[in-house]
């Protein structure tokens, strides 16, 4: 069967996404070398990190709920123009040697603050652009594309970029930024979504209207309710429920792996320091292949078996890796794993777009990623900790346990079920309210 072309609206969406991740992988190693040429001091260098990772867990939901308010397409563009403007003021910084570590951290919590809502409109804005059959080749193939310019072009390059100049990455990043919002711009408008869709006949009224109390009663719900919504609509689907918790699971093995891998790789398979980036490219083809066939796998099995499949194979992967004492063996596994790990995102990103009502995709969407990413920081935390504690090797095993159970655990879990009651559609999308920016 001829596969369901993809459109000129997608092209643009995609380029605009790698040209986003292209800066994004050239500014991140560039912040650490700047943050590392002003202080040696490790708990201020991991401040910058931090401060990049606190605003997701912050103000994901609150992400969601404007990305289900606002136009989805202007919104992209409009922080898009702010983010480049951010790190436009940092390049100027640099240049004129008035950029602390003050700056950098309050740089680094801007710009993961704005990509809150970026990728909650982003995520809600890819069903309206290509067809839904479409979706699961159109996830991967934007996985792929962010591999290529973040680990075959960006990472590679910021440092040399940097040591050509330490204005330079930061500045490039900004010209990626306008880039992509020109090209979001570029996007046919989307019909406008419905204010409050009525789902049954309105009763005459048979009693006087109570007085109103202020110009904000006419609000249906606080922003509050709104992200709650998104919530609950994840919990209320059994299985987009089960896959997010399978990701979260998932997630405190990964995140603790990619927190002691290059040790493990130095230490344990004796990877050379020289060498070590052409065992992190293999993980790089490895993202790049599960990308681009992502969609024929689930055009083949159906996503939800799809799912399944890819997860035993991370788990066969994962357990290779923590067995091989050698760069060969151990590059392959990690490029199986992650290969894997794309395939895993682009069909559960697929299976929330074909499944959530267009008024709560927002919403249900950042609802996903915060409860998916609660586990990450405790997986590296604890991997840190063992690793200190017990040698690199022994945490190695152990995060493949934990994935190993997981996949036990959600091998079962994920049949099919019947689709969320349309009552709490109904419920959900006549109380959504939605305002254009």
């Amino acid at each position: 069967m001829t596969a369901p072309p993809l459109g000129r609206d997608y092209r643009l969406l995609w380029s605009a996404a790698v040209s986003s991740r292209l800066g994004d992988a050239l500014r991140t190693p560039a912040l650490a070398l700047l943050a590392a040429t002003l202080t040696r001091d490790p708990r201020v260098i991991a401040a910058v990190t931090v401060a990049g990772q606190l605003p997701p867990l912050l103000f994901g939901l609150l992400g969601g709920v404007y990305a289900d308010r606002w136009d989805r397409r202007r919104t992209m563009a409009v922080v898009d123009g702010l983010r480049a403007a951010v790190v436009g003021g940092l390049a100027v910084a640099v240049s004129l040697d008035r950029a602390g570590v003050a700056a950098l951290v309050t740089v680094a919590f801007l710009l993961a603050a704005l990509g809150t809502l970026f990728d909650s409109a982003s995520f809600a804005l890819l069903p309206s652009v290509v067809p839904p059959a479409a979706l699961p080749r159109a996830n991967g193939r934007l996985q792929a594309g962010s591999a290529v310019a973040g680990g075959f072009l960006g990472a590679p390059a910021a440092g040399v970029l940097f040591a050509l100049a330490a204005p330079l990455p930061f500045a490039i990043d900004a010209l990626t930024f306008l880039c992509a919002a020109l090209l979001t711009l570029a996007l046919r408008p989307t019909p406008p979504r419905p204010r409050r869709p009525e789902t049954r006949p309105r009763r005459p009224e048979t009693r006087p209207r109570r007085p109103e109390r202020g110009p904000e009663s006419g609000r249906a719900r606080t922003v509050w309710r709104e992200a709650v919504e998104g919530v609950r609509w994840v919990r209320g689907d059994a299985m987009l429920w089960r896959l997010t918790v399978a990701t979260a699971g998932s997630n405190l093995a990964i995140s603790g792996l990619m927190a002691v891998l290059v040790l493990y790789a130095l230490d344990v398979l004796r990877v050379p320091t020289a060498g070590y980036g052409l065992f992190a490219a293999g993980a790089v083809l490895g993202g790049l292949a599960g990308g681009l066939g992502a969609g024929r796998l689930a055009a083949r099995l159906g996503t939800v078996p799809a799912l399944r499949l890819v997860l035993a194979g991370q788990a066969v992967a994962l357990t290779g890796l923590a067995l091989a004492r050698h760069p060969v063996p151990g590059g392959l596994a990690l490029a199986v794993f992650a290969a894997g790990t794309t395939v895993w995102n682009s069909l559960w990103a697929s299976y929330g777009q074909r499944h959530v009502p267009a008024a709560l995709l927002g919403r249900v969407g950042a609802a996903q990623r915060l409860v998916g990413l609660l586990t990450a920081p405790v997986g590296a935390a604890l991997a840190g900790l063992g690793g200190a504690a017990y040698g690199v090797g022994p945490v190695a095993a152990a995060l493949a346990g934990v994935f190993v159970l997981v996949t036990l655990a959600v091998w079962r879990l994920l049949r099919p079920v019947p689709p969320a009651p349309a009552a709490l559609f109904h419920r959900a999308a006549s109380r959504a309210t939605h305002r254009d920016a």
